[in-house]
């Protein structure tokens, strides 16, 4: 499934330009490590458009397994993977994994944030109340719980709501072998807002139909993130990868 899925969204970010053709190269910044976090319903090759551009351009890019079975088990994974960074590190969130980069940011490794098309609770949030006090949107409509309480998005609306600027292959392939996540992380309080303390970056997907584009102005707002908007879906990552990617590369080099 992993090596279908790394295939589908290397093919996505082909067919929309966003795939690296240039050598390999040394990155001047003086930040060269860069953690991606993934968000709820997918696993880290959903990264893989961005991370092949920024592999190519001499980045140490390290994509997080998240277990998806609680917020705690996600910053374990997450801070695991920052503990073995040999310097500081530009630590990038999708979606759910904005709320694990706000934990796990803390770590000293961190260097700066990233969120894309993502969550930013404040200290006490959580994401079942951010969601329940803004409009409900298709892709939140479309989440379902199985008899374990892990959730999936129901997989005929998936394609247009996640997915929407990808393929429809593509989509449907993402849909069809989602990985569902444990309905508790949702109603998880987030303990810490590294945003408060360390400088962040925001993507926001402009035509999101999973997370609200309002809500998503108002934690990079909040945040003081500086903002790049992309008229991309949920999948911005994967649809807009050249952007993200250089958003994340101002992140690496920001003094």
């Amino acid at each position: 499934m992993k090596t279908l899925l790394m295939s589908a969204l290397m093919l996505s970010t082909t067919i929309l330009g966003a795939a690296p053709a240039f050598a390999q190269t040394a990155p001047t910044q003086a930040i060269k490590n860069i953690v991606l976090v993934h968000g709820a319903f997918v696993d880290e090759t959903s990264w893989n458009g961005v991370a092949a551009i920024l592999t190519a351009k001499g980045y140490k890019v390290t994509a997080v397994k998240n277990p998806l079975t609680s917020l705690a088990d996600d910053v374990a994974a997450t801070n695991a993977v920052l503990d073995a960074q040999d310097g500081p590190a530009v630590l990038v969130g999708h979606s759910w994994g904005g709320v694990v980069i706000g934990e796990a940011g803390n770590n000293a490794k961190v260097a700066s944030l990233v969120y894309v098309s993502a969550f930013a609770p404040d200290k006490g949030e959580t994401i079942s109340a951010l969601a329940a006090s803004g409009p409900t949107t298709p892709g939140v409509k479309a989440i379902r719980a199985d008899a374990k309480g892990y959730l999936t998005i129901d997989p005929v609306v998936f394609p247009s709501a996640v997915a929407g600027d990808l393929p429809k292959e593509i989509g449907e392939h993402l849909a069809a072998h989602q990985m569902p996540i444990n309905h508790t992380a949702f109603d998880a309080p987030a303990e810490v807002a590294a945003w408060h303390d360390k400088p962040s970056w925001y993507v926001l997907s402009s035509q999101d139909l999973v997370l609200d584009p309002h809500a998503q102005a108002f934690f990079a707002e909040r945040a003081k993130s500086k903002v790049t908007t992309v008229d991309g879906s949920h999948a911005s990552l994967a649809s807009h990868a050249a952007e993200v990617a250089a958003v994340i590369e101002a992140a690496a080099g920001a003094k």
